[in-house]
């Protein structure tokens, strides 16, 4: 199976070069990084719930995120500043494109009456954001240990300043986009 990479190289780049008329490599769009976040709300009562997303997160990425704390105190959810309330991962390099290419190829087939991602999900400076609502479609999460149903948000952070390059980047690599 050939690496996202070397088909970014060898495809892809290619065709955004002709498609948008750059004149050097370097200044086609490509994904920078890409941000794994799940927060978890219930961490406030039951510290074990944050232990157990940081170690599916772990098993999921292949690298071991950081803690994500509360910036400030909010009476109405009994929270307090400081207390931690999730968990992040930022993928790089070799780690992102297997992700990504886990995402598109493997993981996203397997969400239930999947009709592709919504197309418009940028922020308007060339980023796309995913939600997921289960963890459980990722193949390294066994279904029988998992306590709790929890989502996470994933950030594919690109070079690209415009939302239309960006999708045509994300397309390009088979992002699987609906309509």
């Amino acid at each position: 199976m050939v690496k996202l990479e070397e088909r970014y190289k060898s495809e892809i780049r290619p065709k955004l070069r002709e498609r948008f008329g750059y004149k050097n490599e370097l200044a086609c769009p490509r994904i920078e990084k890409i941000v794994i976040n799940m927060g978890i709300g219930d961490a406030t009562q039951d510290i074990k719930l944050l232990d157990k997303a940081m170690e599916e997160l772990t098993l999921i990425t292949g690298q071991r995120p950081v803690k994500t704390y509360a910036k400030k105190s909010v009476a109405g959810f009994k929270l307090k500043k400081g207390m931690p309330i999730g968990c992040k991962v930022t993928l790089r390099r070799e780690r992102m494109y297997e992700f990504l290419n886990k995402l598109i190829n493997v993981s996203l087939p397997r969400v239930r009456d999947f009709r592709g991602v919504p197309p418009n999900s940028f922020d308007g400076f060339g980023n796309y954001t995913l939600g997921i609502k289960e963890q459980i479609i990722f193949p390294e999460i066994d279904y029988d240990n998992v306590s709790k149903v929890m989502g996470m948000n994933i950030c594919i952070v690109t070079t690209s300043r415009s939302d239309d390059k960006a999708r045509e980047l994300l397309s390009l690599f088979g992002m699987p986009f609906s309509g």
